[in-house]
């Protein structure tokens, strides 16, 4: 997922044009153009919720070697991300961290004890990799220790270029920041995280290796709407609600604690924003408590389809060291993780609830008449739920073909979807079926030249009006060209509405397709979409595919 963030254009700016007159409506979408492969989620694991801030080298280990043997890292699973409590607020002189050379000792012959690099080598050598944590404040969360002592200092404010090149040259390659010292010194996190995006782009010009950016803002500030190439990343993930669990460490203190159904279920809902979810940006509703106590197996089982439905990044919150074969199974399940990892990277969108409680999630998926769909039952009894396929975003008409996602069983199909659900559960089944029509729109015609005006430069619209859509929620695949060797970026407006920022990775000459999904509020076609570029050049887009 790593394109060259700092690739330089040798393009020509484009000159800004006005556009006013109508866009014509195609017959037909133009010549195909090749869905350009996005960013994916992340998959993995983090140390917090089972081992709170006693982390240390020998857990670390003892997981990697779980994810590498168990048949995770086979399935995709890559990440070992070390949270909070790797690090106890200590600098020396020069400002540079030091770490304990007990919890994090020499793994080999020539390591240093105290220096990270060790256990990044180790996690490395397994084929994996090494996620660190810090915070954007001052003091970072250590002030508010589940287990063990308060330490102060355990931030990176006033420390932000330093601190991301040592992760960088340490070798990590994601980081999470989170914002408790944000927080109690009142920080604005648009602010606060675009300068640790700039830090982070400059520690990978200065070392080669790339941080992958996960903010932990928890939701408290909407970051959504900038988080997305927030201070030039071409990738990253936000957090969009508080914890589902504080952790649950064997032994410890707070051994006895559940996680709640309830709350991951909301936190699920907290994370639903289709129109932010594109491109190599994703909503992060939290790690997963599967195989954690206070859930059964049917409980993991909806747990995961909701996340996986969602397109969320996958990171495990379990002892991967005393997984269950059920929950690993889960885990592992190559047609649900297929969902989370589909090439589109979209969310699912809720396109109908027949009674209270009773919903029906679809995500798209990059397969032509692909659908992942979930029947939800929240109720205290069973349902059945139904839903037509045009619900679904089929042809008139159609007989999909219907399976169960999780026993892959093919299922018989009739004029609609349905399921008897049980109470508090749901019914995950992948469909594939004939696509509803879609029309495509090009843009206006320049007033001067009566060309169509395609190549997006910085302050001027590339707009297109009276789009329609047979549902409100509607994909839209934008044809385009980049020919630079970095991702262009341009904020999209839906009726005017708040901008998402979206990006169009490299093409070479020829034209790609990249998809998202939008919210066409008006009825019929009166809805009016505008492009415009963050910088110049933008991508040069000659239409657009809605359905």
């Amino acid at each position: 997922m790593g394109t060259n963030r700092k690739g330089k254009s040798t393009f020509l700016i484009a000159a800004c044009v006005a556009m006013v007159l109508l866009p014509k409506l195609a017959a037909a979408e133009p010549a195909s153009a090749r869905q350009i492969p996005v960013p994916l989620p992340p998959l993995g694991w983090s140390s917090w919720n089972s081992f709170s801030n006693t982390v240390d080298a020998q857990i670390v280990m003892a997981q990697a070697k779980a994810m590498a043997a168990n048949g995770m890292q086979k399935a995709g699973y890559q990440y070992i991300n070390i949270d909070e409590g790797w690090w106890l607020g200590k600098r020396d002189a020069d400002g540079n961290i030091v770490v304990d050379e007990k919890a994090w000792p020499a793994l080999a012959e020539g390591d240093k004890p105290g220096d990270m690099a060790n256990i990044v080598r180790f996690i490395h050598g397994l084929g994996l990799k090494a996620g660190i944590y810090t915070d954007a404040g001052r003091d970072g969360c250590s002030l508010y220790p589940d287990l063990g002592n308060m330490y102060f200092n355990t931030g990176s404010e006033g420390h932000y270029e330093q601190d991301f090149l040592q992760f960088a040259r340490w070798g990590f390659d994601y980081v999470k920041v989170d914002w408790c010292g944000g927080a109690r010194e009142n920080l604005d996190p648009a602010v606060q995280y675009a300068e640790i995006a700039r830090a982070i782009g400059r520690a990978e010009e200065a070392t080669g290796h790339r941080l992958y950016l996960s903010i932990c803002e928890w939701g408290q500030q909407s970051p959504w709407t900038w988080a997305a190439n927030v201070g030039g990343l071409e990738a990253d993930i936000w957090r969009t609600s508080g914890d589902i669990v504080d952790p649950i460490v064997s032994g410890g203190k707070n051994s006895a604690r559940k996680a709640g159904f309830e709350k991951m279920l909301a936190n699920f809902d907290q994370g639903i924003h289709p129109d932010a979810q594109h491109t190599g940006f994703y909503n992060d509703p939290d790690m997963m408590v599967i195989g954690m106590p206070g859930f059964s197996d049917a409980q993991n089982r909806v747990h995961m389809s909701l996340w996986a439905i969602s397109g969320a990044p996958l990171l495990v919150g379990a002892d991967l060291a005393k997984l269950s074969p059920e929950t690993l199974a889960m885990l592992i399940n190559p047609a649900v993780l297929s969902v989370d990892q589909d090439a589109l990277g979209l969310q699912a969108v809720k396109v109908a609830e027949p009674a209270k409680g009773q919903e029906v999630w679809v995500k798209p998926l990059a397969k032509p008449g692909s659908r992942a769909v979930l029947l939800l039952n929240r109720t205290a009894a069973a349902q059945k739920i139904a839903a037509g396929w045009k619900d679904l975003g089929f042809a008139p008409g159609t007989q999909p073909t219907i399976r169960n996602a999780w026993t892959g069983e093919e299922l018989t199909s009739s004029d609609s979807l349905s399921a008897q659900v049980p109470a508090g559960d749901a019914v995950f089944i992948l469909v594939q079926g004939t696509e509803s029509p879609a029309k495509t729109y090009q843009p206006e015609k320049s007033p001067r030249s009566g060309a169509k005006t395609q190549t997006i430069c910085r302050g001027c619209d590339l707009r297109f009006n009276h789009v329609g859509s047979g549902a409100p929620w509607a994909q839209v695949r934008i044809r385009y060209t980049n020919p630079d060797k970095a991702v262009r970026f341009v904020e999209l407006r839906v009726n005017g509405q708040v901008a998402t920022r979206i990006g169009f990775p490299p093409t070479g000459l020829n034209p790609g397709v990249v998809t998202i999904e939008a919210l066409l509020d008006r009825q019929g076609e009166t809805n009016a979409l505008s492009f415009s570029a963050l910088r110049d050049p933008g991508p040069a887009i000659d239409s657009i595919t809605v359905k």
